[in-house]
C-alpha cells in the first residue's frame, strides 16, 4: 500500500522515499493490538509527505508507503537481521513492541504465516517499486540519489537517553553514498540546525540496500527530529516551522542536482 507521487516538471535525477509516513492498520490486524496504541499510532513519521509535498513541482518524485510499520517495517531486512548491535530497543520486520519497548498485541503475535503474507502484500510492492524508479532514474541521468527521509521524537531513551540532534544524517558510513552528499546537506542544515553525520542512525535497510555507488545510485538517510516540523508536543503539523525547513530543503535538493550533474564519481 503506497502511492508513487510523479515529477510535475522536468526531472531530476533524485527520488524520495518516505517509507514510514502511514497511519493505516488493517482491521484484522488491528482488532488484536491494545488499544492505547490504536488512538496515538505512535512509530509513525507524521506529516512528512506534506512536509515534502514540494517535491514534484522541482521535478522530484517521492514514494511514500500508506500502511503504518507496525503492520511490516519497510526499513528493515526480509530475513530481521537487526541492524544495530548496541543494545539499544529495536523494533523488528514486523514489530509486536514499540520503540519504548510496550506490547502491541493482546495475546496473539504474528505467525510465520501472517508475517509471509505481510511480505508479500506490502514489503515487495514497495521494494520492487522503488529498485524499478531507481534503475529508470540511473538509465536516464546516468547516476541518481535516493533520499531516505524519516523523523522521530526529540527523545527517545530506549534508543539513546540524551535528546536527539534535529538531524542524522545516515550514509552506512559512506557505504551507500560519497561524503559530499552529507557534506552538502549539512552545509545548508547546519544554517539554522542542529546536524549529526553517521551518529545513532547510519541508515537503515533502505538506504543499505538500495545505496550502490559503484553502480552510480547513492543513498543518503535523513532523519529529524519531529519537533522541527511540528508542534512542541509533536502531535500536529506547525506550517511556521515547516516553512522554515522547506526553504532550506528546496536549496538543498537543487545543490543535490548540481553535484550528482558535475561531479565525476
Amino acid at each position: 500500500m503506497f502511492a508513487y507521487h510523479a515529477p510535475k516538471s522536468p526531472q531530476l535525477p533524485i527520488l524520495i522515499s518516505i517509507p514510514h509516513v502511514g497511519t493505516h492498520i488493517p482491521p484484522e490486524i488491528r482488532q488484536n493490538m491494545h488499544p492505547q496504541h490504536l488512538r496515538g499510532l505512535d512509530d509513525a513519521d507524521f506529516f512528512l509527505d506534506k512536509l515534502y509535498e514540494f517535491a514534484p513541482e522541482m521535478g522530484i518524485g517521492i514514494i511514500a508507503s500508506y500502511h503504518h510499520r507496525w503492520v511490516i517495517d519497510l526499513n528493515r531486512p526480509k530475513d530481521d537481521t537487526p541492524l544495530y548491535q548496541d543494545g539499544r530497543v529495536i523494533t523488528g520486520l514486523v514489530p509486536t513492541t514499540t520503540f519504548l519497548g510496550e506490547e502491541l498485541y493482546k495475546d496473539q503475535k504474528p505467525t510465520s504465516e501472517d508475517i509471509q503474507n505481510r511480505i508479500t502484500e506490502y514489503y515487495l510492492p514497495y521494494h520492487q517499486k522503488l529498485n524499478s524508479l531507481l534503475v529508470n532514474l540511473k538509465e536516464k541521468f546516468g547516476n541518481c540519489l535516493l533520499y531516505e527521509a524519516h523523523s522521530i521524537r526529540r527523545s527517545v531513551p530506549t534508543i539513546r537517553p540524551d535528546k536527539f540532534p534535529d538531524f542524522l544524517l545516515g550514509d552506512n558510513d559512506g557505504k551507500s553514498a560519497p561524503a559530499i552528499f552529507a557534506q552538502t546537506a549539512m552545509g545548508f542544515l547546519n544554517s539554522s540546525y542542529k546536524v549529526a553525520h553517521n551518529e545513532i542512525f547510519k541508515g537503515g535497510f533502505i538506504t543499505r540496500e538500495f545505496g550502490k555507488p559503484n553502480e552510480q545510485i547513492f543513498a543518503l538517510q535523513v532523519e529529524r527530529s519531529k519537533d522541527i516540523y511540528m508542534n512542541d508536543q509533536e502531535d500536529d503539523y506547525d506550517d511556521e516551522k515547516a516553512q522554515k525547513l522547506q526553504k532550506l530543503l528546496k536549496k538543498m535538493f537543487f545543490e543535490f542536482s548540481i553535484v550528482l550533474q558535475n561531479e565525476g564519481f
